[in-house]
């Protein structure tokens, strides 16, 4: 039995040691994950490199080395390191300055000394920079439909880096110089505008602002090195319509044919031929029809035909901007702008009522008819001659008139007895012009005066007649009667009383109303003031001739009061003092007053003047007398203020009552 466990022991121990023989002799695990920080496979402007991998487990010896291995293009050792110690990355590993792809190898040594298996990866280096480009020039301005745009950049020119073209890095700006990329010599992948190779070289721009942008553009090779000039390319971009005015389309209806005169201007491209670029015109469309164009920013069309015309303008600018309301490109273009002209060259008709309103007989009424542009009846005039004269015709006074009727107004009481014609000129809107003497049944328009029924208007003073003289202060009465033909009497009749007061009154007229009664009799009272004429007339009505009666004369007296100091007056003794007052509203006495005689008297004698004086401006005076003549002791002497007849005072002449003096 021992025999037999030492055999089984001996066998483990054999089985052991071949396994533990078999783990010491394995190789070092291939790294894993080799990859270059910054793209496995990619070109790089820089010839410094970072790299990193993983190391995997060892199954025998613990791993104690890193070995790696650069090759150059030609696929020679360039250089080869060991590193005592375990490493999962290398940074800082320069190339020589000379593009290429480089082969870059890693592997891992293990305590007994063993090398694994090594891991490969590619270093491709180009700092070479792409030659220039030339972006093609954009003709012209460009308009509102030359977007999308499409601007060909254009190829560099000789042969092409190693990491060959990426595409191209543009930038479009104010500024006539710039670069499209930050860095002086490389485009970041961001500011890369184009991918896909040096074929890909159009650019698509949706829209600009309007006035000069500039594009710079650079090749950007494989490795992100651009060009070392940057290409340009100007870009004059104008979206705005030009803004066209039309002249010599009347705001109403005209009587002519039609000059017009569609003026564009244009801020941006402008209307001169650029002779790069689209011609601009501008043109006048007329109802429709083909436009009349003329190159540049005037053109001109004239409008004959009578009726209502719709007229379009519009232009097309330097950058192919217009608003003809047409299709371009699939794009609608702005409706045009519009006038409307109308033209009549055909007089209206004319034609006088068939007969006078039998209410209103003095009232002329003419109808205009026009079917295109209608009556005017604010221009039109009527007038009146004697029949059969020859005299010109005297326009008379418009009336209020609807809009297709010519009215005026004719004052037959103005006129003499006799027959008259009237002549009627009108207008339509568009001012032509049309006479008249006819009625609409042909007949000749004339009338026969007098027209309405005469009137009489009769009044005096109360009385009195037609002159009439009072005190001061007193009101008169006046009184009348207004009658129709054979003395039928109007009542309810309205009359104007006129009262015109002599020069140096104040107010020097007053205007007041009476109405005549059932049997066309009237009176009223004046009120008192200065003296006067009073004018009584009836305007007369529709159908009752106006009447005025003869003037009436109203004379009123000045008003006068005079006192002594005393009764009695002392021969050679102190004077006698005389006060007075002419009595008159203050504000009909001027500044300097009026006029006053000193009159005095024996009874039986006439009235002397001994002295005259002036008012103040309320018509006081004041007078001192000294009697000296003995003659006068024992007399009874009358005295007395008298106002005399004198330019500019209203009243009529008047004395103040005497004052009874006795010399002693």
């Amino acid at each position: 039995m021992r025999t037999r466990l030492g055999l089984a022991f001996l066998g483990l121990i054999a089985i052991a040691s071949a396994a533990f023989a078999a783990t010491a002799g394995a190789s070092p695990p291939r790294p894993t994950g080799l990859q270059v920080v910054g793209g496995a496979g990619a070109w790089h402007a820089d010839n410094r490199f970072t790299l990193s991998w993983v190391n995997p487990p060892a199954a025998g010896s613990p791993l104690v080395a890193t070995h790696y291995r650069v090759r150059d293009p030609e696929g020679d050792v360039l250089m080869e390191s060991r590193i005592g110690w375990l490493r999962d990355g290398i940074g800082g590993l320069t190339l020589p300055k000379a593009p290429g792809t480089y082969g870059f190898e890693v592997w891992l040594e293990d305590a007994a000394g063993s090398q694994g298996p090594a891991a490969s990866e590619q270093l491709r280096f180009d700092d070479v920079r792409p030659a220039s480009i030339v972006p093609e020039q954009v003709k012209g301005w460009i308009g509102r439909t030359g977007f999308p745009l499409r601007v060909r950049l254009g190829h560099p020119s000789g042969p092409s880096p190693l990491s060959g073209i990426r595409g191209y890095a543009v930038t479009i700006g104010p500024l006539p110089l710039g670069s499209p990329c930050a860095a002086p010599d490389r485009c970041t992948e961001a500011e890369t505008t184009l991918h896909g190779g040096a074929g890909n070289d159009r650019l698509t721009v949706d829209s600009l602002p309007e006035g000069t942008s500039y594009l710079h553009a650079v090749a950007v090779s494989g490795s992100g090195m651009k060009s070392p000039e940057s290409g340009h390319a100007v870009l004059r971009v104008d979206t705005t319509d030009p803004v066209t005015l039309l002249s010599g389309a009347p705001r109403g209806w005209a009587n002519r044919a039609v000059w017009l005169v569609a003026s564009a201007a244009d801020s941006g491209s402008g209307m001169e031929p650029l002779g790069d670029g689209v011609p601009p015109f501008t043109a006048i469309r007329i109802d429709g029809g083909a436009a009349a164009t003329a190159a540049g920013g005037h053109v001109a069309a004239s409008v004959i035909g009578e009726g209502v015309h719709r007229v379009a303008y519009y232009a097309r600018d330097a950058a192919g901007n217009l608003d003809d309301g047409g299709d371009r490109n699939g794009l609608a273009n702005p409706v045009p702008q519009t006038a409307t002209v109308r033209i009549d060259r055909t007089p209206p008709n004319l034609a006088f009522a068939n007969s006078q309103d039998p209410n209103d007989p003095e009232l002329l009424r003419v109808r205009i008819g026009d079917p295109l542009a209608g009556a005017d009846s604010s221009r039109g005039q009527i007038g009146v001659r004697r029949a059969g004269s020859g005299d010109r015709f005297e326009p008379l006074l418009p009336a209020r008139s609807p809009a297709s009727e010519l009215r005026a107004r004719w004052d037959s009481d103005a006129y003499p007895p006799g027959d008259y014609e009237f002549r009627a000129i009108g207008y339509d809107a568009a001012g032509n012009a049309a006479t008249t003497t006819r009625r609409r049944n042909g007949g000749p328009m004339t009338l026969s005066n007098p027209l309405k029924a005469t009137t009489t208007l009769r009044v005096s003073f109360h009385h009195e007649g037609p002159q009439h003289t009072v005190p001061y202060g007193r009101r008169v009465l006046l009184s009348g009667r207004l009658t129709a033909g054979r003395r039928a009497p109007l009542p309810g009749k309205p009359l104007r009383v006129v009262e015109r007061f002599l020069a140096g009154a104040r107010p020097a007229t007053r205007v007041s109303t009476a109405t005549t009664g059932p049997d066309g009799a009237f009176s009223i009272r004046t009120l008192a003031g200065p003296s006067r004429t009073i004018a009584v007339a009836f305007d007369g009505s529709p159908t009752l001739a106006r009447s005025t009666a003869p003037i009436l004369e109203l004379g009123v007296r000045s008003r006068l009061q005079l006192r002594a100091s005393a009764a009695v007056a002392r021969i050679g003794g102190a004077p006698l003092v005389f006060r007075g007052r002419l009595i008159t509203p203050g504000e009909e006495l001027p500044p300097t007053g009026r006029s006053v005689q000193l009159q005095f008297r024996l009874p039986g004698l006439p009235w002397a003047e001994f002295r005259t004086v002036q008012t103040d401006s309320h018509g006081r005076f004041r007078y001192a007398y000294r009697f000296s003549d003995d003659d006068s002791r024992g007399a009874r002497f009358q005295f007395r203020a008298y106002a005399p007849a004198q330019e500019g005072w209203p009243y009529e002449p008047a004395g103040s009552h005497p004052v009874l003096v006795r010399g002693r």
